[in-house]
């Protein structure tokens, strides 16, 4: 009996994989990477947006408060400026006086007025002869009765020089050069209130500089504090996004934005609360320039200044918020 030889199965043929069909992965390059990171960053700005402007009464109040703080070094440094630039428009009237030799007549005085009027480190010269020296501290003095018993006038002729140069230096170096002539009896540069007026300034602005470091970490504290309790309020969606894979950079994102809200806000505040006071001052203001026949008005921050100012607020929250989201996130772990 013949055994019969067994058949191998035929194998079917490998099915060809219809391109196309079916789960395949590819990868994303790096323009896609940079429009997905800035959308996302798009979306979460405004959906803080929405979440703060949804709770207005908590905003306001935190808004306020650091709109207060930034309000009020802003508003002594604007005070400054502007009493810095109103110093340096009465620079002019630093003069020169130079009395005279009371043995010189008016022809004489006035001669030597005129030479004066010809130097050229010399901006202007009033002259004022011995009488209208006498009539004008008569005037204002008071004691006529007792100026008119006198047999001679004892004030002298008076020369007031302004310097073309109004560097204190060269005003000084004018005055040693005016002081030699022999025409001069006594010379007197009328500078001692410009220099106070200047070390007032330097006092002020170094108080200016220490009340808005203070007043930043004020700030600073207050973002910080209130991003705490936000974090603390949403502890169970931070451990629930972390479970699922979020990291810590998707989470703190939010935070940081909130943090950048609050702080635009507080600038936005400050601005407002000095442009308030810029306008309560300014009537007055002008009313003491016309006394003086001056055309000064107030200057407020300027255009570049305020966008400084808003995106200077805008950083301090941002920063007021990572300083702090980073170490509460590292608490919050799932276990």
């Amino acid at each position: 009996m013949s055994a019969t030889p067994t058949r191998k199965p035929r194998r079917s043929p490998p099915e060809q994989k219809t391109p196309g069909l079916g789960a395949s992965l590819a990868p994303i390059g790096l323009k896609e990477r940079w429009h997905g990171y800035w959308a996302n960053q798009r979306q979460v700005g405004k959906q803080t947006l929405q979440r703060l402007l949804g709770e207005p009464a908590s905003t306001a109040m935190t808004v306020l408060v650091i709109g207060i703080a930034l309000a009020l070094p802003l508003v002594m440094m604007v005070a400054l400026s502007n009493i810095e630039q109103l110093g340096r428009g009465w620079d002019g009237s630093a003069r020169i006086s130079l009395f005279l030799d009371k043995k010189l007549n008016d022809r004489d005085s006035e001669a030597f007025a005129s030479r004066l009027r010809q130097r050229p480190e010399i901006a202007a010269v009033d002259y004022r002869s011995s009488r209208q020296a006498l009539d004008e501290f008569r005037s204002l003095s008071g004691y006529g009765d007792v100026l008119n018993s006198l047999d001679s006038n004892p004030l002298p002729a008076v020369v007031l020089i302004t310097p073309k140069d109004k560097a204190p230096a060269q005003s000084r170096l004018l005055l040693t050069m005016l002081s030699a002539m022999p025409e001069v009896a006594q010379a007197k540069l009328d500078l001692e209130w410009v220099q106070r007026l200047q070390a007032m300034m330097d006092i002020g602005k170094r108080i200016t500089l220490a009340m808005a470091f203070l007043l930043v970490l004020g700030v600073l504290l207050v973002i910080g504090n209130t991003i705490k309790l936000a974090i603390e309020a949403r502890r169970d969606e931070i451990v629930v996004v972390k479970l699922v894979g979020g990291t810590d950079a998707f989470v703190r994102r939010p935070f940081l934005f909130t943090g950048f809200w609050y702080g635009l806000g507080g600038g936005l505040v400050a601005w407002l609360i000095l442009q308030i006071s810029l306008l309560l001052v300014a009537g007055p203001v002008s009313a003491l320039a016309g006394l003086y026949d001056s055309q000064y008005t107030l200057m407020g921050l300027g255009f570049g200044n305020t966008l400084m100012l808003w995106f200077t607020s805008g950083f301090l929250g941002w920063m007021g918020a990572f300083l702090v989201v980073g170490r509460q996130l590292k608490e919050i772990e799932p276990r």
